[in-house]
């Protein structure tokens, strides 16, 4: 059964100013506590756009929101396709975004999915079932350099080439097909004293080919800029995250858009045209409450952005790049 822990929900629902009649979008349905909260808000003329790229999240959410089922849209697909598939469905402009990142706690706890180190499983670590990319294909086919790019980028494993060599001498003789042997290759090849601090020495791996086969920083970063340009004026853009990684790509983001264009010194006001699009809410993330934490221990780690749009931007604005130069 898909069941998740939706974390800062609270927080969320303050943060997203649900106005009954409008149109939100989750990006990231997964178990559904978050759309459950916006979608029972909604009047009937309202609507919430419900993605999940995972079909038995995606399954599973729908029984959860029968009873609002009149006033949801579900969208069995990758975030990054968020424009398109709004266009599809003739969706302009919405009044509220929202990322929960990650992988879900279904996803860690079902040790068939091969997401977690504390699971013997296949690797796999795909949450859209369908896509050919696995882990399995990149611990036994990717070229050692390959590896540690990937391991030290997006782990930030300071033993990335040790666990690298290690991984390619195994292989030499046999496919690497399960997280168990996986582990037991990242142990060997880590130094006992690094073992015993920093907990779990496979974290990092993990979390490194999970990003990598879901293409998950790359997705973020696209669907993001689509977010800005899809919401309304007076709508919100809410983002929780859960590593270094995605928070610095939400915050960098964030702070371009919210940042006014220079204008010339002592200028007794800035002129309208160098507004910055957004205003940001939250000036720092808002973590978890000690209430939450005891009831979830995964929520430690999530941070929660938000911003709300104020303008139109115009052509000397690329969400991408920030202000250009004039």
């Amino acid at each position: 059964m898909f069941e998740h822990y939706s974390v800062l929900k609270e927080e969320v629902i303050e943060g997203l100013a649900i106005k009954p009649n409008g149109t939100y979008v989750d990006c990231t349905v997964g178990g559904a506590g978050h759309s459950e909260r916006i979608a029972s808000q909604l009047s009937e003329n309202g609507l919430l756009v419900a993605f999940d790229q995972d079909i038995d999240a995606l399954e599973a959410a729908k029984k959860r929101l029968t009873p609002f089922q009149d006033r949801i849209t579900f969208v069995h697909a990758n975030f990054r396709s968020l424009k398109r598939e709004l266009a599809e469905r003739d969706i302009e402009k919405v009044d509220g975004i929202l990322f929960d990142l990650g992988v879900s706690s279904p996803q860690l706890d079902r040790g068939d999915r091969g997401f977690s180190y504390q699971h013997e499983a296949k690797l796999d670590m795909r949450m859209n079932q369908t896509q050919e990319l696995d882990a399995h294909t990149i611990v036994n086919t990717w070229s050692y350099n390959e590896l540690v790019k990937i391991f030290f980028k997006y782990g930030e494993e300071k033993f990335s080439k040790q666990i690298a060599r290690k991984i390619e001498k195994f292989r030499n003789d046999n496919e690497i097909d399960t997280t168990h042997q996986l582990v037991e290759i990242i142990k060997d090849a880590i130094p006992a004293p690094a073992r015993r601090k920093g907990g779990h020495p496979a974290k990092r791996i993990f979390q490194a080919l999970r990003i990598a086969v879901n293409d998950e920083l790359a997705a973020f970063n696209d669907a993001l800029h689509q977010a800005a340009s899809q919401i309304d004026i007076g709508g919100r853009i809410v983002v929780i995250t859960f590593h270094s990684l995605e928070d610095r790509l939400c915050k960098l983001a964030f702070k371009k858009w919210s940042t006014p264009k220079e204008v010339p010194r002592n200028l007794p006001v800035i002129p309208v045209d160098h507004e910055a699009p957004f205003k940001s809410i939250t000036r720092k993330p808002i973590i978890a409450g000690e209430e939450e934490l005891d009831l979830n221990r995964r929520s430690r780690s999530a941070k929660l952005r938000i911003v709300e749009k104020v303008k139109e931007w115009n052509n000397e604005f690329s969400y991408k790049e920030g202000w250009k130069k004039s």
